[in-house]
């Protein structure tokens, strides 16, 4: 027994150290293509079932490798078999292929601790789905980001090992978030760079399954992110394609602290994100950054929201990464002193275009939301019904919105890892 708990800690140190940004030399070429940031842990543990997460690729490649994380999870998560394979619709998977960790089939995660897999030579395509499927050995609560909008799938428990399944028969359950599988790179020379929008809920996605009035498009892949990768694929040359990795949490702030935060989303702050779901994802050139919202929802004043903006704006351009800033967008709810600080913050984000020489640019999403008639309140046709969160449309006018060459212009690649 101690022997099998040393070799799988082994293992996870192996596969990390394999991973870690910087450790590959010259010529190689890995972008993450996919995100979904962990934001807390599962409601139920997870006892002998099989997990089977879709993920959605922004840009294709040779290979991939995917990354699992414990983050949250309340205790070791050990994983039996993984696979990885193209989805056929629903939890079906066509050409399933094993994924190893440093050789192994099996591995044990720490509770707080993350490994990427060995890369597997698994051909894919800009938009398009790929199933990651993993037997969990013994009982585990793991980690999860709660807004997967889409269905992901789930056997049943004590059901053991169906990650080989191409049929989906076995996967009885569903659940509405996104278990253990954190990113997924793709092995691509032709990309120049991967894109990271990261932020709250306007960029987790929500409001992106509304499409009108008694419609609603689960797992259609609408958010402005995913809008914004497929302009890229289809507008841009391919001398200048990128990848786009989503790092939203829904519900989360710049600042470190606001009065009115709830403790549900202590310690996501985007500072206290930064390193595990922006600087260890792999190619990344830019950053849209689009937060704000919550922290004025939450009592923060302009001075601390842009305090938190200077401090994350240095630690992204020190490692090479361009900032585009979002100034803060409209929200029904706040006061006229909540106003004011947004109007601060836009004031601070489009000074010289660059936040004073902070950012690198800005694109400003508040000109596309807003009301012109009421220009503290999103557009009606945008509106998701909330006040907050743009609809389908909405969406699409914000990925419409950015400039594509601002972002290939982004500088060189600096976290390609072989």
């Amino acid at each position: 027994m101690h022997r099998i708990a040393l070799l799988t800690a082994v293992s996870v140190a192996a596969a990390v150290i394999a991973s870690a940004p910087g450790a590959a030399g010259a010529g190689h070429a890995w972008f993450t293509s996919w995100a979904q940031s962990q934001d807390g842990r599962a409601d139920e543990p997870v006892t002998g079932r099989s997990l089977r997460m879709i993920t959605h690729l922004s840009q294709g490649g040779d290979a991939v490798r995917v990354r699992f994380q414990n983050t949250f999870g309340t205790g070791p998560l050990t994983i039996g078999h993984a696979t990885a394979g193209p989805s056929a619709g629903g939890a079906a998977v066509s050409g399933v292929r094993d994924l190893t960790f440093a050789g192994r089939s099996a591995v044990t995660i720490p509770a707080g601790g993350e490994v990427w897999s060995d890369e597997a030579r698994i051909a894919t395509r800009p938009d398009s789905d790929l199933a990651v499927s993993m037997s969990v050995e013994g009982t585990a609560v793991p980690g999860r980001h709660g807004a997967a909008l889409r269905d992901n799938y789930l056997t049943a428990p004590g059901s053991g090992d169906h990650t080989a399944d191409g049929s989906g028969g076995a996967f009885t359950s569903t659940v509405g978030s996104t278990y253990v599988v954190s990113a997924v790179d793709v092995h691509n020379t032709a990309l120049k760079g991967t894109v990271v929008p990261f932020g709250s809920s306007v960029v987790d996605g929500i409001g992106s399954t509304n499409c009108g009035p008694g419609c609603t498009q689960l797992g259609a892949n609408r958010r402005w992110t995913d809008d914004l990768a497929r302009r890229i694929v289809a507008e841009s040359p391919p001398s200048a394609q990128l990848a786009v990795a989503n790092a939203g949490v829904s519900g989360t702030t710049s600042a470190r602290s606001c009065p009115g935060m709830p403790p549900s989303v202590a310690g996501l702050d985007a500072s206290s994100r930064l390193d595990r779901d922006v600087l260890a994802l792999h190619g990344v050139t830019a950053v849209v950054y689009y937060y704000g919202t919550n922290d004025l929802a939450y009592g923060c004043d302009a001075a601390t929201i842009l305090d938190s903006y200077r401090s994350v704006f240095r630690r992204l351009r020190a490692a090479g990464i361009a900032v585009y800033v979002t100034p803060s967008t409209p929200r029904p709810g706040y006061g006229d002193q909540a106003n004011l600080a947004r109007h601060g913050i836009a004031l601070f984000v489009q000074r010289w275009n660059t936040c004073g020489g902070a950012c690198s640019g800005v694109v400003d999403f508040d000109e596309v939301l807003k009301d012109p008639l009421k220009p503290n309140g999103i557009l009606p046709a945008y509106d998701n019904g909330d006040g907050i969160h743009a609809n389908a449309a909405g969406q699409q006018a914000l990925a419409d919105f950015v400039s594509l060459p601002m972002l290939t212009r982004s500088g060189p690649v600096l976290h390609t890892m072989g």
